[in-house]
């Protein structure tokens, strides 16, 4: 049974490029909107990120399906002034060009919203609309390391990065969830609102915990690796048969469990060094070392067995191999230019069916089209 898309019948403009806003605007499209994406002649940079999705880029498949391409120039007046027919109709618009850039083209958001009552506008910058750094590019990367995500993530040696473009994402999550506010207050006033949304906002939110912890404390949470700074036992063990377990120990219920019928030792929380987590913590050396010592002599299945019995939080350390083939994935088919390509499905399953996602869009496919319907 396919479900009825919630948005059906609204358009978006979309300005974008990238991660943060595709990413917020693919959202849309998944949900019945129409999305127009805007490329200039030689298309969306992130279309030349890489080559490992059927010959295009995996960044620019997984973020663009269920799009219309539109090639047109800024500067050009003609394609300005088809880009303000689109808007009088539409009812989003979303930019993430460079700081100042959609202003200059005429495209300010806030004039944009005086013309048009019901317009959502939304601006995605680097480091917000004011400040020192609001004219400062910004990519994941260098967010990472402004937000001192990264002074949090690796080990004791060194600062490391995220794997994935964490804080696009954290951004372009943002954006999803302030345009369908939007549309809600917009449904009760008639008025849309402008959005804005930074990059570095995005992840300084995901960043609150390390931070109250250092200034309620003066010491930053320490890199750990794959362990956690506050609990232990929490962490990675290796296992007989290769790879490793990582346990999720969380109060002294399960640390008492986990003693008594996985470490066979129901007495240990009363030892110096194992009472407590801060205590633990403090003996985290000592700790980790006594649990490593149980962990390696099991192989992976009767380590899983023993934790399951122990009532242990617990989940294997994969790599992308064993997370391919991996019975919780799911997978969702898209049709690109060079055939369909199976993405991870989208996170949220909805009762009446699942939605077949669009299909990701050609350099331009449908600027003829667009061009007629707008002329």
């Amino acid at each position: 049974m396919s479900q009825a898309r919630p948005l059906e019948g609204l358009l978006v403009l979309s300005f974008e490029q990238a991660v943060a806003a595709p990413y917020c605007s693919s959202r849309l499209a998944d949900a019945g909107a129409r999305v127009i994406k805007l490329e200039r002649p030689e298309g969306d940079f992130a279309r030349g990120y890489d080559r490992a999705a059927a010959g295009q880029s995996s960044y620019f498949v997984w973020l663009n399906r269920g799009k219309e391409s539109l090639v047109a120039d800024l500067k050009n007046q003609d394609d300005a002034a088809l880009l303000h027919r689109i808007l009088e109709r539409a009812d989003v618009f979303i930019q993430n060009l460079a700081p100042g850039a959609a202003a200059r083209a005429g495209f300010g958001s806030a004039e944009l919203r005086a013309r048009h009552k019901r317009l959502i506008t939304v601006d995605i910058s680097g480091y917000g609309e004011s400040g020192e750094y609001a004219t400062m590019k910004a990519y994941d990367l260098l967010v990472q390391a402004e937000s001192a995500l990264v002074t949090v993530t690796g080990h004791p040696a060194g600062p490391g990065r995220i794997g994935v473009s964490a804080c696009d994402i954290a951004c372009g999550m943002a954006a999803h969830a302030g345009v369908l506010e939007a549309l809600f207050a917009r449904a009760a006033s008639g008025a849309g609102k402008g959005v804005a949304v930074s990059l570095f906002d995005g992840m300084a939110d995901w960043m609150t915990v390390p931070l109250l912890m250092f200034e309620g404390t003066g010491v930053a949470p320490p890199r750990v690796g794959l362990a956690h700074p506050s609990l232990c036992p929490y962490g990675a063990f290796p296992l007989a048969d290769g790879g490793s377990v990582l346990i999720a120990i969380q109060n002294e219920r399960e640390w008492a469990e986990f003693c008594a019928k996985f470490l066979e030792e129901p007495d240990l929380p009363r030892r110096p060094g194992f009472e407590t987590n801060l205590i633990r913590v403090e003996h985290r050396a000592m700790v980790d070392a006594h649990v490593a010592a149980a962990f390696a002599g099991l192989t992976r299945e009767v380590a899983a067995a023993k934790l399951r019995a122990a009532n242990t939080a617990y989940g294997f350390v994969n790599d992308l191999a064993g997370f391919q083939h991996h019975p919780a994935l799911r997978r969702a088919s898209v049709a690109t230019p060079n055939g369909e390509v199976a993405i991870v499905a989208p996170p949220a399953i909805f009762s009446d069916g699942a939605r077949v996602l669009g299909p990701v869009p050609a350099l331009g496919a449908h600027s003829g089209a667009i061009r007629a319907e707008f002329g």
